[in-house]
């Protein structure tokens, strides 16, 4: 990872953006309000959509993520583009002498994401994974009340977002997603983080899938062993055979519980039940943008490295090999 000791004090960040989704129209609308960053050109897979981007954000269109990489006149590349093609798009990037903001995951592959972070350390680059969800009022709820729970022994984590019909879009994908819990490593990533080193892994997943090139509906469900004793089911599903919408996490321990749903918290103690607070999630690709400048700019320290996502990928992985063969992964000591 990145570890300059002359960070770039007042300079303006010059920036391509490769992406024209969700995340890319956040991350492009954190450069606009932050003066230390200029957004010089952008990059998508359909043309219109990139050239609407271009002209909301008066910057350049670029007819592919390889003139944009190529380019002398950037400093940081962020990749907000399908899972499928971070990994390609990072190495081309950090190759080029590129900064890069990617979000999570690095790549669909783990030996693939090892050489990007080996890479960037040899070319003395910043590679950031993004992780927002660490960032996210539930993250810092359960970090202020775990330690009120005492010994934690189960934990139940499910999203599940139903849609009718579901959309033909990249994310329901085999390819360009990945694997779901590759695809949405934020899932495991925030429990790796809180809770450390998994032993075991456990994986089941079905897919309905009446047309081609694009699943309808998925269901997965891993479980999580931990080097704590720890016990963590995490649910992940999305399409049209799914009718109740959930996002949600029951935390056991043997002083108590916490419940998150949705927008709201509740601790449960022997003495008392109480609310805490969990507000909603906006903002987080700002701050998170935010956080890279003043880091680039001023040294400061980040809320997460490569290595840590690296981790919660290989975990992933496992839950990926479960799946496919109905065996417990048992993590080694170099995972």
């Amino acid at each position: 990872m990145y570890n300059s000791n002359a960070p770039l004090a007042n300079t303006t960040m010059r920036v391509g953006l490769v992406g024209t989704g969700y995340a890319a129209k956040l991350r492009a609308e954190a450069l606009r309000q932050d003066i230390r960053a200029h957004l010089v050109a952008i990059s998508g897979h359909t043309s219109e959509r990139t050239a609407a981007l271009a002209q909301e954000y008066q910057t350049e269109v670029m007819n592919s993520w390889q003139q944009l990489v190529a380019r002398k006149d950037l400093d940081l590349v962020i990749i907000s583009t399908v899972n499928r093609d971070h990994g390609q798009i990072t190495h081309a990037a950090l190759t080029s002498g590129k900064h890069v903001i990617v979000e999570y995951p690095l790549s669909v592959d783990i030996k693939e994401a090892e050489e990007l972070i080996a890479l960037a350390k040899a070319k003395n680059k910043l590679l950031h994974v993004e992780h927002i969800e660490l960032l996210g009022s539930w993250h810092q709820a359960l970090k202020q009340h775990l330690l009120q729970l005492g010994q934690l022994f189960y934990i139940r984590y499910s999203t599940v977002k139903p849609e009718h019909p579901a959309p033909r879009k990249w994310t329901y994908n085999h390819e360009l997603f990945g694997f779901p819990f590759i695809g949405a490593l934020s899932r495991l990533h925030r429990l790796t983080d809180l809770f450390g080193k998994v032993l075991t892994v456990n994986c089941h997943q079905r897919y309905w899938e009446t047309q081609s090139d694009y699943y309808q509906s998925c269901l997965c469900v891993v479980q999580l062993y931990f080097a704590t004793g720890l016990l963590a089911q995490v649910i992940y599903g999305k399409g049209e055979s799914l009718w109740q919408s959930e996002r949600k996490m029951e935390i056991n321990g043997e002083k108590g519980g916490l419940i998150l749903d949705g927008d709201t918290g509740i601790l449960l103690q022997p003495e008392e039940t109480k609310l805490i607070g969990v507000s909603g999630r906006r903002g987080l690709f700002v701050k998170d943008t935010t956080m890279v400048l003043d880091h680039l700019l001023h040294g400061t320290s980040l809320y997460v490295t490569p290595q840590q996502s690296l981790y919660a990928l290989k975990v992933a992985d496992a839950a990926r090999r479960a799946a496919e063969t109905g065996l417990t992964i048992f993590l080694t000591k170099e995972s």
